[in-house]
This record gives structure tokens, sequence and C-alpha cells, in this order.
């Protein structure tokens, strides 16, 4: 089942597993507040287990471009498109939060972008990025990385 997220009142629902819910749940609405201020989309998350093809283009393109595997379970996912690029975002358990930007025009723009929610660790898996720091109001401080995607997916 869809869940709007609501980014004046946040809230965990999804995310209540998460050791870093709280944290979680304020970068989503962060997330969810960008898109409807940029592009005047409405941002919603399903949970993981009915988000399967998001979660496995998401997955697929991390092993093939980079070789990685995300260890921690995913909890919800989305996949969209504004304009003419294609979104996919990842929730982890962790508290990771991974997105796919992918223009469909060739030539565009394509990547991958990281963000670690308040409060976790920088996961072994992704250990050689270097992660930038940013502050939210709803997040508190979110840091994030990113990879340029270099094939067709």
């Amino acid at each position: 089942m869809s869940y709007v997220v609501d980014f004046t009142t946040v809230s965990t629902v999804g995310l209540e597993s998460s050791p870093v819910a709280d944290a979680l749940a304020g970068l989503r609405a962060n997330e969810a507040r960008y898109f409807k201020n940029k592009y005047d989309h409405v941002f919603t998350v399903e949970p993981a287990a009915e988000a399967q093809p998001a979660i496995a283009w998401v997955s697929g393109i991390l092993e093939k471009e980079r070789g990685l595997v995300i260890a921690s379970p995913p909890l919800e996912a989305n996949t969209f498109q504004v304009e003419n690029i294609r979104m996919a975002y990842v929730f982890y358990a962790s508290g990771l939060s991974i997105n796919v930007m992918y223009t469909v025009d060739d030539g565009g723009k394509r990547a991958v972008g990281f963000k670690l929610s308040d409060g976790m660790e920088i996961p072994a898996e992704l250990g050689a990025f270097k992660f930038a720091r940013q502050k939210s109001k709803l997040a508190g401080t979110i840091r994030g990385s990113y990879f340029v995607i270099k094939n067709e997916h």
C-alpha cells in the first residue's frame, strides 16, 4: 500500500524497524519537500515487498556500476518520473537512502546518490566514498555522496 510522505508532519510510518527511524523519516520528508517545491510532485513510497522492481533496478545499477551490494534490508522504495528524469529511491533499515537520477534523454545526467541519516555510521560497503555534510530542518545533518552512472540501465 502506497504512503504519501508528509513533510509538514514528519512520521515514521513504514520505518519503525530502523534504529534511526526518526532521522530516516526526516530524511524521507526532506526528499518529499524537495520534489514538491521543485516539481510539484507528491512523493509516495511503497513497502519493500511491493516495490521489488524499483529495488531491483537500483540494486542492479549499484552492482553493475561499482560492484556494490547493500547489506541492510530495504524498508521502502519508489520510482517515478519528473519531466525527463526517471527517479528511484530506496530507504534502508540502517538509515541509508539511495536515489537514482536517470535522465531518459541520450547524454543526460545520470547518477546514484547516497544519503546517511543523522546518527548512523557509514556502511562498510560505502567506505570508499567521501561524504559531504548538509544541514536540514527536517533531517538534522545529512551526509551525502554520489557517483555518475556510465552505462545504460
